[in-house]
């Protein structure tokens, strides 16, 4: 059980150090704008004007910094861009970005149609609560409803009347009366939309570029940065890693575990009223949980991210890097470009926490550190072969 609170944790958090993700890739996840906040206005430096991941004398006293210097990685190199990639990276962002377009020929459902549907679900012959609806519209293959539900549109034509025999999962936490319990949806298709063809006038509409040829050229661009991002990223964290591994970490400084600890609270009771419309305490009740076993998760969540931290200041004291406010705003920018974002403005809303993305934005510089030094070498041919058979 305390894992699962972890793991709705991060998912508010997203601690995790090194895990960026597009602007494009955060607007797929219907839940980020309920859950994540935009990070509290306040400032990152400390007393002496300097900004930290942990503020903290004597932090030796605490930990022994393992090797950082010439470590060797292993990683595969970045995937090459084919036009082919272009093409389905294109079609991601026409389905999952732009308003679908209404389809006039008489074809059936296929992949990524968006449908317009009234149904109604019935167990044992009679109508159950939150099975009946109207004038809904439903990505086909965005996984929104049960297993079946989706699918089995596919092929079916606009005003078409489908019926659905599925089961809902056994662990189906809406309504636990219907876990596991076979259903009938009685589904009628209103209308059917495709995402938008990408044409020069569509391009000119919807987009800062005037054709669709240089539409695709600038997605082109897009899908290598990312890639290039994706590499260096998981280079940065699998070197963290090591250090990470050859750290010692013997005792942690009271008042910033304190802190965190209840930072995380905090971030916890947030998510669980915005997403549930309950406090920490009420969903800890509602899950079994007991004060106990939640006050243990919530500390070894924040010495997990605290150890991460204490490493990556240990490695900036090492190097004698320090920031200034200035100095951070523009490490801040080069950790958002990383991550898929344009500026550091423009990352500040995904995180809930400043001080989250403070310890993220020095991992990054602590891990430039690193990499100065760092020998990244290739897999061999033959287990590149064997690592694309499987």
């Amino acid at each position: 059980m305390r894992k699962k609170i972890v793991l709705l944790l991060l998912s508010v958090s997203m601690l995790g150090f090194g895990a960026g993700c597009s602007d494009k890739e955060a607007t797929d996840k219907e839940n980020t704008e309920n859950v994540v906040q935009e990070a509290e206005e306040e400032s990152v430096v400390n007393s002496e004007g300097l900004v930290v991941a942990v503020d903290t004398e004597n932090l030796e006293n605490y930990m022994t910094l393992g090797e950082y210097r010439n470590l060797t990685v292993e990683e595969s190199p970045v995937e090459e861009t084919t036009d082919e990639d272009v093409d389905e990276y294109i079609e991601r962002q026409m389905t999952d970005n732009y308003s679908p377009v209404e389809v006039t020929e008489d074809r059936p459902v296929q992949e990524n149609d968006t449908v317009n549907i009234d149904y109604a679900g019935y167990q044992d012959g009679e109508a159950f609560d939150g099975g009946t609806a109207q004038d809904q519209d439903l990505r086909i293959g965005s996984g929104r409803y049960i297993e079946g539900f989706e699918e089995g549109l596919i092929g079916h034509k606009k005003g078409e009347t489908v019926t659905l025999n599925l089961t809902f999962p056994e662990d189906y936490d809406p309504n636990p009366d219907l876990a596991g319990q076979p259903v009938v949806f009685e589904v009628t298709i209103n209308s059917i939309s495709q995402p938008p063809a990408l044409t020069d006038d569509w391009a000119a509409e919807n987009t800062d570029y005037d054709t669709a040829q240089e539409y695709w050229d600038a997605q082109k661009e897009a899908l290598i940065q990312e890639r290039t991002n994706e590499y260096e990223s998981q280079v940065k964290s699998d070197l963290f890693q090591q250090v990470m591994e050859s750290s010692q970490i013997k005792d942690y400084p009271e008042d910033a575990l304190e802190e965190l600890k209840t930072d995380i609270e905090t971030q916890m009771d947030q998510m669980y009223t915005t997403m549930y419309g309950m406090s920490l305490e009420e969903a800890l009740e509602a899950q079994g949980v007991s004060a106990e076993e939640a006050e243990q998760s919530i500390d070894e969540s924040a010495k997990s991210y605290l150890s991460q931290y204490m490493v990556t200041q240990a490695i900036l004291d090492a190097e004698g890097v320090s920031l200034t406010e200035e100095d951070y705003e523009k490490a801040l920018d080069d950790f958002a470009k990383l991550s898929g974002f344009e500026n550091g403005e423009a990352i500040k809303s995904m995180y809930s926490d400043a001080g989250v993305l403070k310890g993220n934005v020095l991992w990054n510089v602590a891990c430039d550190k690193i990499m100065e030094t760092a020998v990244i070498t290739e897999p061999a041919a033959e287990e590149t072969a064997e690592d694309t058979a499987q």
